[in-house]
């Protein structure tokens, strides 16, 4: 037994302490950016009740102070996340981004009273569960001295054959599909976000080094290097949130945020492991267990948010509700969105005639 605990101590040497500022940093910027999603919808919902939503075009909100709070705590939440990165690896840091859904599904459920399905409960418990097996087998970050010694790894022909094939592809989908298939399928805009997301990240922690270094005295200001990944990063955020949003404002966000968060993490990764080599400091273990962890979050994530609009014992609620799709607008000033038709079991069981003699249109109906 006294082996077997050596042996283990040996294989776990314990997270270093740029690992453990980095794990803290992640941590707070999960926190910050889900709380920010419930103070910026409770901002959102008070503008709405003075003025016109934001959904009908209004921008009341600009004039509520909640809203600007939450505003303030994602671009925290952000800084945060932009430092955690000069910190730790980025198998680390990107995972854990997915804390930020279940506090926020938390917070909702406690202030906005928006129900918490019981399998988005085991959901919540997935993600943290993957979670803690990353962080406990995350790799030691290595020792950076310059950002010319970022950018040597950046120039390796492994990374540089990686840049290449992302930016390649991520032109093809742009130019190719995106005109042609942007507003049927999901996976064109997102590919986009995450192949170029992917490119972000790496730059965002080559910037994110050469700030810290800049901080304790190194100054790496003085290197076209840095201001070349600040070039790369403002053209990739640009470009991402650009494709995020169409993404978004295209198909519904229980289909795109799981989609993207997947794509984005593993390329993330992916490109973590080709530049900075997270993969060489660990043993076939380490890298089956982060891998086996990351697995966790994604079914987790999933989990959680194809059940967010759920609720226990919805089945005994006594509704019947049934949608008219979102292509058809009802002559009798039904809204094109669709408004449900509510057959209430208590009303339907005094009817004279049985249930199947009911007439309902056939073609395009959702049942819900």
């Amino acid at each position: 037994m006294a082996s077997l605990g050596g042996s283990w101590r040996d294989a776990y040497k314990g997270m270093s302490s740029d690992n453990i500022k980095g794990l803290v940093l992640a941590l707070s910027s999960s926190l910050f950016i889900g709380a920010s999603f419930i103070v910026k919808k409770k901002g959102l919902k008070r503008a709405g009740a003075s003025g016109l939503r934001a959904g009908s075009g209004g921008y009341s909100y600009l004039l509520e102070p909640l809203w600007w709070v939450g505003m303030i705590t994602m671009i925290v939440g952000e800084i945060a996340n932009f430092a955690a990165y000069a910190f730790a690896p980025a198998i680390l840091v990107t995972p854990l981004g997915a804390l930020s859904i279940i506090i926020s599904a938390a917070l909702a459920h406690v202030i906005l009273h928006e129900k918490l399905h019981t399998f988005g409960l085991l959901g919540c418990v997935l993600c943290v569960v993957g979670s803690i097996t990353i962080v406990l087998h995350a790799p030691q970050e290595q020792e950076i001295d310059s950002v010319l010694q970022v950018w040597n790894l950046a120039t390796e022909p492994a990374f540089l054959l990686y840049a290449a094939a992302v930016v390649g592809a991520a032109i093809i989908l742009i130019v190719q599909f995106v005109p042609q298939y942007g507003q049927s399928h999901v996976m064109v805009y997102i590919g986009v976000c995450s192949l170029v997301g992917s490119l972000s990240v790496m730059s965002v922690k080559a910037l994110g080094i050469a700030l810290k270094l800049t901080f304790s005295g190194m100054n790496q200001l003085i290197y076209p290097q840095t201001w070349v990944f600040t070039l790369i990063v403002l053209t990739c955020v640009i470009t991402q949130m650009n494709y995020l949003n169409k993404a978004l404002d295209t198909f519904n966000t229980a289909v795109v945020s799981p989609i993207y968060y997947v794509m984005f993490t593993s390329l993330t990764i992916l490109a973590s492991v080709i530049m900075f080599k997270d993969w060489d400091r660990q043993d076939g273990t380490q890298i089956v267990t982060e891998l086996c962890g990351f697995v966790t979050i994604l079914s987790g994530t999933f989990l959680l948010h194809k059940t967010k609009d759920m609720v226990d014992g919805s089945s005994s609620s006594g509704n019947l509700v049934i949608r008219l799709p979102k292509h058809l607008e009802d002559s009798n000033g039904f809204e094109q969105e669709g408004i449900p038709l509510t057959l209430r079991r208590q009303e339907c069981t005094k009817s004279p005639r049985p249930m199947r003699h009911l007439m309902l249109p056939q073609d395009g109906l959702e049942a819900v």
